[in-house]
């Protein structure tokens, strides 16, 4: 009987007794953070195809004149002078910011646009959103950008 009572006690400790939880892999680390961009590398002239947000058809080209600073940067429309515009830097994007000129879709409405481009296999990839003065409903615009170096 003594050693039922044994028997008995020794599995009930064993079933009391706290389990170790499974061991458990930290996550992976996050992925490193892409290099910050160098205007300096991105410095020339590139050549822009302007597509709606889905879709291939080219509505419109510029040439992007950069620099290596965040100033001094231009666009230009076939037909039309260089336009300044801001541009900022933030990771590995580049901010462009227009104020508003005659608008190359939309003949005699005024627009201001903001892109954000990124460098991909040595191409500026990006969006861009139009802003158009009016007072119809479609007076924001998302379009997409494809810049190509000028040798």
């Amino acid at each position: 009987m003594r050693s039922l009572t044994c028997a008995v006690a020794v599995v009930l400790l064993a079933g009391c007794a706290k389990e170790k939880p499974a061991t458990q892999s930290a996550p992976p680390p996050p992925p490193p953070a892409p290099a910050a961009i160098n205007l300096a590398d991105v410095a020339g002239n590139w050549t822009f195809k302007v597509m709606p947000a889905t879709g291939d058809s080219v509505l419109l080209t510029y040439t992007l004149h950069a620099t290596a600073a965040d100033t001094g940067w231009t666009i230009t429309f076939s037909g039309r002078k260089p336009m300044a515009i801001q541009v900022a830097t933030m990771g590995d994007s580049i901010t462009m910011t227009a104020p508003a000129y005659e608008s190359m879709l939309r003949k005699g409405t005024k627009v201001s646009t903001q892109g954000v481009l990124h460098l991909e296999n040595g191409m500026f990839m990006g969006t861009n959103t139009a802003h158009y003065v009016t007072t119809k409903a479609d007076s924001v615009v998302h379009l997409r950008m494809e810049g190509t170096k000028t040798p």
